[in-house]
């Protein structure tokens, strides 16, 4: 058997550390500061120093890195990694609680994103997230992870016996099939505030400073290898953790040091990127003008700056499917171990063109890493992704990329050890200078 390549190893920690984006940034930044990096606030006058390592947060969820060079950006360009660190899942309402029949208390959730529902019935699942905490005043409350190691709920299926047409096709309504089960109790007294008790005790803090949370359901299965050979990787969430994890790794790397290098993990993408972390806002846009001015150049310079950058935006593509043949392109469908996939679509739902497929061609050749495209089935519909999103904010040459998954949105996908490392080796020749 192959031995475990240390950025799969890395990715299996990672995963497991990080059932939702709170804790994805959390992990993130430990990665980062590992390789030198310290925090700052976007409240704080930015400095663009020749060799700084940096990183700033957005609402908790979103993380963008950055790696000062020697040259100014209007003389280098910037050399952006993009990707996003939320994943579709459940999300748990305010008042949660229901106390049903036998004392079941069920708890009352929300689909966020775009979820394969019926992948998550029946699995031991958890609670993790952002609880705010009451602070020294009103404008200024404070900011908890939780993450609950144990195994908690889940969200049992009907019998069959019940819907012997089940294997038949299963049409699910969010808002009674999807709740899951918490706990049995004897009264209603018993039930209120059952879920900020347990948070309450996880973070030891008096439940009455608990202001308000964003808690997510997860699978508390472990990330793990599987195959003859340990050739793949199973997973909830690598949609789009995975690239996330490719990009600070080869940021952590980096070795181009007259160009200013930078990762720009984004939250929200699954439900649009329409928020203040998300592509769609000025956040980068702003970051990166700060770093022209913070370097001595003014508007003029950060407009050099962009028509000399060139972004990479990683989010996962979809792998060949051995039994649905028939739902993909003939001639360019991307298989689990064929390398990063450039993904192409001619209603610009993807950045990429023919002049930014070249260059994450070359990169790959450069890397000695394959690649391979994705163009989706002329029948078949496509989604967006960060790319032509961020382009709306950004006018940046780039290219949309993203390793192949199977099961993509599946409360567990499955990838290729092979394909992470090599889209770590790529982003890292990227960091290098050319």
């Amino acid at each position: 058997m192959t031995p475990t390549h240390p950025y799969v190893e890395s990715l299996l920690r990672f995963m497991d550390a990080s059932p939702c984006n709170f804790l994805a940034v959390k992990t993130m930044k430990e990665i980062l500061e590992a390789a030198g990096y310290v925090e700052r606030r976007l409240d704080e006058k930015m400095t663009c120093k020749a060799g700084e390592r940096f990183y700033v947060t957005k609402n908790d969820s979103a993380l963008f890195a950055v790696k000062v060079g020697t040259q100014s950006p209007a003389e280098s360009g910037f050399k952006i990694v993009a990707a996003h660190s939320d994943s579709p899942g459940f999300r748990i309402k305010p008042h949660a609680e229901m106390l049903t029949e036998g004392g079941i208390v069920k708890l009352n959730t929300e689909v966020y994103g775009g979820p394969i529902l019926y992948t998550w019935f029946d699995r031991p699942l958890s609670v993790a997230g952002r609880v705010i905490l009451r602070g020294a005043d009103a404008l200024h409350p404070v900011t908890r992870l939780v993450k609950v190691n144990r195994p908690l709920l889940t969200i049992p299926h009907l019998a069959i016996h019940f819907n012997r047409a089940v294997n038949e096709g299963n049409p699910l309504s969010k808002q009674k099939d999807m709740l899951p089960i918490v706990a049995q109790v004897t009264s209603h007294l018993e039930a209120k505030n059952l879920l900020l008790k347990l948070v309450a005790a996880e973070l030891k803090v008096d439940m009455a400073d608990i202001l308000d949370f964003d808690l997510m359901l997860y699978d508390t299965q472990h990330a793990t290898l599987f195959g003859l050979d340990n050739e793949f990787i199973s997973c909830g969430r690598l949609d789009d953790l995975s690239m996330a994890h490719a990009a600070v790794t080869a940021l952590a790397e980096a070795t181009d040091d007259e160009a200013t290098c930078v990762a720009a993990i984004f939250d929200n993408e699954e439900t649009g990127s329409g928020t203040k972390q998300g592509a769609g806002s000025p956040v980068l846009a702003n970051m990166l003008l700060r770093l022209t001015v913070a370097g001595g150049g003014r508007f003029d310079d950060f407009a050099r700056a962009i028509a000399r950058s060139f972004m990479v935006s990683a989010d996962n593509a979809h792998a060949f499917h051995p039994n649905y043949a028939e739902k993909y392109d003939p001639t360019n469908h991307p298989v689990l171990g064929g390398g990063p996939c450039i993904k192409i679509n001619a209603n610009c739902k993807y950045m990429t063109d023919a002049h930014s497929a070249a260059v994450f061609r070359s990169l790959c050749e450069a890397a000695e890493m394959p690649f391979q495209y994705f163009v989706n089935h002329s029948d078949v519909a496509g989604g967006s992704t960060l790319g032509n999103i961020l382009t709306g904010q950004i006018d940046i040459e780039g290219v949309d990329v993203g390793n192949p998954l199977l099961a993509m949105h599946s409360v567990r996908e499955t990838a290729s050890c092979r394909d992470h490392v090599a889209m770590i080796e790529v982003m890292k020749q990227f960091f290098t200078r050319q």
